[in-house]
């Protein structure tokens, strides 16, 4: 029998960077997939995940910068690889990577990464995954050790591995995060990545030399001391999924255990930042 969904459609003014805050908020509260359109968004969770007061919590509908308006209704389950092909384009970052789909045409950039990303967040065109790779571009990782915390799709563990990287580390907390990652990691050859579901305290006794973490400000601030205390001495830890505003917190918060700022990189509000130990 097919699961039963709870269909959301936003509306929202001004569209970006709304759009990316609300899905951000809505996948925190268990909505598992999202299909933006011109309008906005279509959000979907399992009907036995839903609850009559899940939105309460989402600050994005209450805020006086965003106009949000929505609808719901039940669907029978949707066929999420057909309804994101609609809507998926390829993109391309500082003409040097691309990020694609397995149907769409290789432009024979520098790099190229295949994703199929079944709805898990992170396939390049958030700004925050984008901001990543342009820090990736930056950094000689080859034969680094690395973690990708947070890993969504896979794309940053992939991308490291294309850059060097070896062994990598790849850990999300989320089932279907965990399983896409897997796929999306033999999809693109790589030899050097493990894949593992969880969450920060799979990293005792770990240590890195690179750490990503592309999530959000609170579970960010929540884990710092683990991942600083896993980073090799003049190992470099990337962090993303905030906005600007969120810089003053988390930099206090990083610089309480010896790491130094030495690059930010802004778009649409979000922001990556690059540390050193």
């Amino acid at each position: 029998m097919d699961n039963i969904y709870i269909e959301y459609n936003f509306t929202i003014s001004p569209k970006e960077p709304g759009t990316e805050i609300l899905i951000a908020e809505l996948g925190a509260e268990g909505f598992e997939s999202f299909v933006e359109n011109e309008e906005g968004v279509t959000a979907y969770i399992q009907k036995e995940d839903w609850r009559a007061d899940i939105l309460e919590d989402v600050f994005i509908l209450s805020s006086p910068e965003f106009t949000i308006q929505y609808t719901q209704n039940e669907v029978e389950q949707t066929n999420w690889n057909e309804e994101w092909e609609k809507n998926f384009n390829p993109i391309q970052v500082d003409d040097r990577v691309s990020v694609r789909a397995p149907f769409h045409e290789n432009p024979n950039l520098e790099y190229d990464i295949v994703i199929e990303p079944k709805m898990s967040f992170g396939t390049g065109h958030h700004e925050t995954t984008h901001m990543m790779i342009q820090h990736l571009l930056d950094l000689d990782v080859k034969g680094k050790k690395v973690l990708d915390m947070g890993c969504g799709t896979g794309i940053l563990a992939i991308f490291a591995e294309m850059k060097g990287a070896q062994p990598i580390d790849a850990i999300d907390i989320d089932a279907w995060c965990y399983e896409n990652s897997i796929e999306n990691v033999q999809r693109n050859n790589c030899n050097h990545i493990e894949v593992y579901e969880g969450d920060a305290s799979l990293l005792e006794g770990k240590e890195y030399d690179v750490i990503i973490a592309n999530i959000n400000r609170n579970i960010l601030l929540n884990d710092m001391k683990v991942y600083t205390s896993c980073l090799r001495e003049k190992g470099v830890l990337l962090l993303s999924g905030f906005y600007k505003e969120d810089i003053p917190i988390l930099d206090e918060e990083v610089s309480k255990y010896g790491l130094s700022l030495h690059r930010t990189i802004e778009r649409n509000k979000w922001i990556a930042l690059r540390y050193q130990k």
